[in-house]
């Protein structure tokens, strides 16, 4: 990181599979927890289910890679945070996991900054 601070997030920008869950321990600064441990999968909406060959949800894809339209992607036109605003597929992800991004110009609520920290990275993290 810059000058001993580590900056970390977990993103939601290309879709969601498992919770996953960043937390730092001794640290100072903005050592929050970062991540997602709420089920996405069970909430994932329709156009952006992706199933397995039984029918069961197996991700949650963005809406930028369901959809590929620059209003979604921040791509294009869309490239900046006043042209990108969250649109209703990153609000669902934000909702259900407030610390972790939703859409490319997320980073004011979903980046934290932390010096001196041990941190601790949890694949299928419960609440």
């Amino acid at each position: 990181g810059n000058g001993n601070k580590d900056f970390y997030d977990v993103s939601l920008v290309d879709g969601y599979n498992v919770p996953l869950n960043i937390t730092a321990e001794g640290g100072t600064g903005d050592c929050r927890a970062a991540g997602c441990v709420a089920d996405l999968l069970s909430s994932c909406p329709a156009s952006l289910i992706v199933a397995d060959n039984q029918g069961r949800v197996i991700a949650c894809r963005s809406a930028c890679d369901a959809f590929k339209f620059p209003e979604y992607c921040c791509t294009g036109d869309h490239d900046t945070s006043d042209t990108c605003p969250p649109n209703q597929y990153s609000e669902v992800f934000k909702a259900a996991c407030p610390t972790a991004y939703s859409y490319a110009y997320d980073d004011a609520t979903s980046t934290f900054t932390c010096t001196d920290a041990n941190y601790t990275i949890t694949f299928c993290a419960q609440n």
